[in-house]
């Protein structure tokens, strides 16, 4: 049988949607993850995570032949590193996944292949990985095209983006970046921006810092605003009005795999020129904290007020609305001190978008609303957003849910 035209190595929340998008153009693609329950999953057609239109993508691709998994890569024309890029100590960024990828393609690189990484990735990067691919395969130097190509998609929306967002694409040399810009031209409706490797890889570093800093303004507001006793949703939908102003909405923190994340890529190899972004990050931390504080300040009232200790209901664990993803999530973190600081109350853990969870025992949401004194919400559910809580309940909104 004939090799697939595309190596996918990493089929998690980025790298399974692009595997199933590239199949749908009748391209076969071998997808590579490390985990043998994901390979084994995928390969009988179904998904290991929760995507609109993904699983109907995945089943029809794998049906048809264009899309199989497996835990090993194989020799194609085109491989896409789409990888964890985790931290270190420190906040430092850990490229050893990519590099790990990497290496495992090494002995299947032929003149002409293409090599493109989409994981999130500290400036300089792609480079690195050149230089390590043409220092264990000097005899291919000069005859790879290699590119950095960031995703741009929202969780809960991400077919639909993969296909007509934008893209920036950067390639090591300009005949690199023509190669990858054929190649996202097959799938992608949306513009494809070219400029270099290190630019692209710090325009998606910065797209994401940019709206961290936004956030942090918003986060900024809910904090000063408790201590003016000024309702910080009303001041943001007035100052909104002003034609020139546009503040987004404060909540429990930043989470997920780009927000809370990417920020550190430039504030760990520029601390000293990244003033803003770092306190963004800093202010955004301090949210989660903050919230986690008045959920005990709540608890001690109550139990001032009506002689016995409160049951409390955490509503939320993803790090946005309407996701499975718990990823860096600020109501992860809350609902761990929360729990840290328990005291022999009854607690309630909701997340509506997972069945099950290896920390966390979960309630049904409208149980937990019912049985506890105290509703804590931290991500806005349009299961939430859609009841009635009684009014004898002390209601903590961190992210405005009513």
């Amino acid at each position: 049988m004939d090799h697939p035209e595309v190596v996918m190595i990493g089929l998690g929340y980025i790298g399974l949607p692009t595997a199933a998008l590239i199949a749908q153009n009748q391209t076969r693609v071998h997808g590579v993850d490390i985990n043998p329950k994901v390979v084994d999953i995928i390969n009988s057609g179904k998904i290991h995570i929760i995507e609109p239109e993904l699983d109907k993508a995945v089943a029809e691709a794998v049906e048809k032949g264009y899309l199989k998994a497996a835990t090993t890569p194989v020799e194609a024309n085109t491989y896409l590193i789409v990888v964890p890029t985790p931290f270190k100590e420190k906040n430092e960024p850990d490229i050893s996944f990519v590099e790990s990828a990497t290496k495992a393609i090494l002995h299947l690189l032929k003149p002409g292949d293409l090599y493109i990484i989409e994981s999130t990735s500290p400036i300089g990067t792609t480079e690195k990985m050149m230089d390590l691919i043409y220092l264990e395969r000097p005899e291919l130097d000069g005859e790879l095209h290699i590119a950095y190509c960031p995703e741009r998609v929202l969780p809960g929306n991400v077919m639909y983006e993969l296909v007509h967002n934008d893209r920036v694409i950067g390639g090591v040399d300009e005949v690199s970046t023509d190669k990858a810009v054929a190649f996202y031209t097959q799938f992608i409706q949306g513009d494809l921006h070219r400029t270099n490797a290190r630019t692209a890889e710090m325009c998606k570093l910065v797209e994401n810092s940019s709206r961290d800093v936004q956030i942090a303004f918003a986060n900024e507001l809910s904090l000063i605003c408790d201590k003016a006793d000024i309702n910080v949703w009303e001041l943001i939908e007035l100052a909104n009005k002003h034609p020139r102003v546009n503040i987004l909405q404060p909540g429990c923190g930043v989470g997920g795999h780009c927000i809370a994340v990417d920020p550190y890529f430039i504030v760990a190899d520029y601390p000293m020129e990244s003033k803003i972004i770092g306190t963004a990050r800093e202010i955004n931390n301090y949210k989660s904290f903050w919230c986690a504080e008045k959920v005990q300040s709540a608890k001690l009232e109550f139990e001032l007020r009506n002689g016995h200790k409160p049951s409390i209901a955490i509503m939320g664990l993803a790090f946005k609305p309407n996701i499975d993803d718990l990823r860096e999530s600020p109501a992860k973190y809350i609902a761990q001190k929360i729990l840290q600081n328990a005291n022999n109350e009854e607690h309630y853990i909701v997340e509506p978008n997972i069945e099950t969870h290896k920390v966390f025992k979960l309630t049904d949401y409208k149980e937990a609303v019912k049985k506890a004194d105290i509703i804590v919400f931290l991500v806005a559910h349009k299961e939430f957003k859609d009841m009635e809580v009684p009014k004898n309940k002390v209601v903590l909104d961190f992210c405005n849910v009513n």
